[in-house]
């Protein structure tokens, strides 16, 4: 059986600055220069998908009878340090920084513009 994900070695989770619903840019590899949202996250490997980014046509044979078999094109995920956070207002990708605000609660800031994240 091939997978399009890598083989895990362990369970142990990585801690990503990069989030469901972010807005992202490619910066290395076949798609560099695209951009897209990030329809999920695998932090056990360390890998993102992204909508429209780093398709895999897969031929999936018939399950029924007279039905008839289909190619299916979709999204693959690619490593997280592939991608960076891309600002819609500026239009610059930049690195992420944690910051604490006066109510005491951790929030995500762009490092190139200062702009908050969420």
């Amino acid at each position: 059986m091939n997978s399009s994900f890598p083989k895990v070695k362990s369970t142990e989770r990585i801690k990503m600055r990069i989030k469901k619903g972010d807005l992202v840019k490619i910066i290395n590899g076949k798609d560099k220069g695209k951009t897209g949202e990030v329809i999920r996250t695998l932090p056990v490997l360390n890998h993102v998908v992204v909508q429209g980014v780093n398709l895999r046509t897969r031929h999936v044979k018939p399950t029924q009878e007279g039905e008839s078999g289909r190619i299916v094109t979709e999204e693959a995920s690619l490593h997280a340090s592939k991608v960076m956070i891309y600002s819609s207002k500026k239009q610059i990708a930049s690195r992420v920084e944690f910051v604490i605000d006066k109510d005491g609660n951790k929030k995500r800031r762009l490092k190139k513009t200062g702009e908050l994240i969420d």
